[in-house]
Parts: C-alpha cells; sequence; structure tokens
C-alpha cells in the first residue's frame, strides 16, 4: 500500500523552484517512495546498482548525460562525486526540476551537498510515518502502540515483526553506517552505548556519567552523538534561555527520532511494557517531541524546538517559537488531565511576559478542554496539534 507522504507537496514546490532537490533521512525512511510517488515520470537511476554505480564511477559525464531532463539519482552518498559533475550541469542550465536527489543521512554527505551546490538544491529531511500519514492505514492505533512500533514504513506496509525489524535495522545501521563514518573498535561497547543512551530519553545529557557507565571518555560519546546526530537516529533538543534572567542549566536532551528503536533497545517488546516501564513518560513524550520535529521537516520549516526549565526546577518539556511568541507544551502521558500538570506553564509564562503564545498541555486522554487558556488535548484522537507547522 503506498501512503501518501506529506513531503510531496513541500517537494513539488521545491523542484518548481531549484534545479536539484535533495532528499535526506535515515535508512528505510520512505525516500525512494516519496520521490518516485511525487515524480512517476521522472527517469530512475539506483546509485546501489554495482552496475550503475560503476558507470556513474568511470565515467559521470557520460553517465549524467544519459540521464533524461529529470532524474532521480537514488543514494547519491554511494557516487558524492557525481555532485561536482551535476554543479557544471545546472550552472550551464539552471532550469529547475532537473535532478532529485536521494541519500542517507550522513555528515559527508550533508557537507558534500552544501559545499558543492549551495543556492542550487532545496534539501529536505525525511523521518518515518507521521501520525498524520499513518491515517491513510484505516486504523486508530493507541499512543503505546505507536510508541512500540515506530514509524518506520515497512514495519507498517508489511506487518513485520518488529523485534526481527528493529534487530536487523540496529545491525545494519552499526555494521554500515557508524563503521563507514568512524572507525569504532568495539562495537559491543557502542550498542551499550546505545541503550544506555535510550534508557536516558528525556533527560538531561551527562557526558560524563553516560562515558563512566559505557566504558568510554566524554570525548568519545561526544563524538557518537554526534553520529547519531547527523544520521537522524536521535534528537538533541536544546534548553530554551533566551530574555529569561535565571538559568542554571545549558545542557541538551536527547530523544530518538523512533520510538520503535528506542524501545528495542529498552528490552520493551510489548505494549503491556511499554505502559508498565518506568520510562513511560520519557517514551511517550519522545513520540510527541518527534511527531512535532517531523510535522517541522515535513513542511521545510527549521526544527528550532527547546525545552525551558528554571532555577527552581520548574520545567516545561517543549517550547515552539513561532515569531516573538513561544508557544509551551507540556506532555503528559497520564489518561487523566490535572491542573499540576500546568505548573510549569506558569512559571514559563512569568519568565518571559507577553511572548507567551498559546499553551497547550498533551496527555493520554480522550477529552479536549481548556483550562485557564491552556488547550488541553489528545493529537491523536482531535486532528492534531493547534500549533504551527
Amino acid at each position: 500500500m503506498m501512503i501518501p507522504r506529506v513531503m510531496q507537496q513541500e517537494l513539488g514546490d521545491a523542484s518548481r523552484e531549484y534545479p536539484v532537490s535533495t532528499v535526506l533521512g535515515p535508512r528505510q525512511s520512505g525516500k525512494t517512495t516519496l520521490v518516485r510517488m511525487t515524480f512517476p515520470d521522472a527517469g530512475y537511476r539506483l546509485l546501489e546498482n554495482p552496475d550503475t554505480r560503476l558507470l556513474a564511477t568511470e565515467d559521470p559525464r557520460g553517465f549524467l548525460a544519459g540521464c533524461p531532463s529529470c532524474t532521480i539519482l537514488d543514494e547519491i552518498q554511494r557516487v558524492p562525486e557525481l555532485l561536482s559533475y551535476i554543479q557544471g550541469l545546472v550552472d550551464e542550465n539552471s532550469d529547475p526540476g532537473q535532478f532529485i536527489l536521494t541519500g542517507s543521512h550522513q555528515p559527508e554527505l550533508h557537507q558534500a551537498v552544501s559545499q558543492t551546490l549551495p543556492g542550487r538544491t532545496a534539501v529536505m529531511h525525511l523521518l518515518p510515518f507521521s501520525f498524520e500519514e499513518l491515517k491513510a492505514y484505516d486504523i486508530e492505533p493507541a499512543a503505546f502502540e505507536l510508541c512500540l512500533k515506530g514509524g518506520y514504513p515497512r514495519v507498517w506496509d508489511r506487518g513485520l515483526d518488529i523485534q526481527r525489524f528493529y534487530s536487523g535495522y540496529l545491525q545494519t545501521y552499526i555494521e554500515r553506517d557508524v563503521q563507514a563514518l568512524m572507525s569504532i573498535r568495539d562495537l559491543g561497547r557502542f550498542q551499550t552505548f546505545l541503550r544506555l543512551l535510550a534508557g536516558r530519553i528525556g533527560q538531561v545529557l551527562n557526558l560524563t556519567s553516560l562515558g563512566n557507565d559505557a566504558g568510554v571518555s566524554s570525548t568519545t560519546i561526544r563524538s557518537w552523538i554526534e553520529v547519531l546526530k547527523a544520521s537522524f537516529v536521535i534528537y538533541e533538543l536544546k534548553p530554551f534561555f533566551e530574555n529569561v534572567g535565571k538559568r542554571v542549566i545549558k545542557s541538551p536532551k536527547i530523544y530518538f527520532t523512533d520510538t520503535g528503536l528506542a524501545c528495542f533497545l529498552l528490552g520493551i517488546h510489548r505494549v503491556e511494557q511499554v505502559e508498565r516501564d518506568p520510562l513511560r513518560g520519557g517514551i511517550y513524550e519522545n513520540l510527541i517531541i518527534a511527531e512535532v520535529l517531523k510535522k517541522k521537516l515535513n513542511h521545510g520549516r527549521t526544527p528550532d524546538l527547546y525545552f525551558f526549565r528554571d532555577s527552581h526546577g520548574s520545567e516545561v518539556d517543549l517550547v515552539v517559537p513561532e515569531g516573538r511568541l513561544l508557544h509551551p507544551v507540556e506532555i503528559k502521558s497520564a489518561m487523566t488531565f490535572s491542573p499540576e500538570f500546568l505548573k510549569g506553564i506558569r512559571s514559563f509564562s512569568n519568565s518571559v511576559g507577553d511572548r507567551l503564545g498559546q499553551a497547550l498541555v498533551i496527555y493520554n486522554g480522550t477529552d479536549e478542554l481548556g483550562f485557564r487558556g491552556v488547550h488541553v488535548m489528545n493529537p491523536l484522537l482531535h486532528g492534531g496539534f493547534d500549533l504551527d507547522t
């Protein structure tokens, strides 16, 4: 079943403005399906194919000369030297929509695209399915089922066993992508680090503590985190302290871009385990923050998202800027609303004054209501977020 992706609109618009459009993202997030659905009449060249890759490597000019006027070059990271030749072609002819590139998100690839095609390409980042996209399956998965399964298209398209899928995904990522990015002598230790990181979802990052538990230096931990960020496996949520006088924290929090992978790393294999796990609140928080991140990226927006904590320990899980306004979002896995959920929002309101935007409480209950100027809702039941994308 071919599920329409929200990013199709953004990708189509970009191709009408730029000679090159580039879609990056983690493995199996649906990049190939997205571009082929958006451009069904375009030529298609898969650079994972050994024969295609050999031709592109040995005769790049001849290879590109044989491409139709609009061509998809899938897995461009396999032949990054093509980017320089594409630059020459689009400098001679700047017509929009000539090339559609896809690639697994790697630091070298992103840097190569940025350096070789500045001003010539729109760059988009595709993550696994969002809530909106999953609606196409005509099902209404509960929040903790979504936490467990995650959003990778193949899990939903083919009804794959999630333990087998994420086990294979993890091995592929470690053995192929991570080793291609950096030399890791002890893969077992890196796997331990991944599991420890999953156990710290929603917590302020402490490199020293994480390094001690993983048995490596904090410098190594930082380099590993940078690789995971660049590969869009994790997302670093930074603290908000603009125009806030009292601030005691500058370290970020870490979330996974897919909760299914996080649950697998935590040894959680059934919905009942998610519901009972001590990290239930953090996993649900991760689900919602990943959804906001997807909404931003799917519409071509910069994901400038933050969390807030003041000197008294009052905290807001998510701060979403919109112009000069700041929307605070509190995220709770409980099914029953409590006025206590508003404590952090009140502190945030006192700190930012007239910059306060629409305050939102997201929880796992069934009622949608307004309480003291705060919108309380479950995005799985009530049509998504009431915030700017």
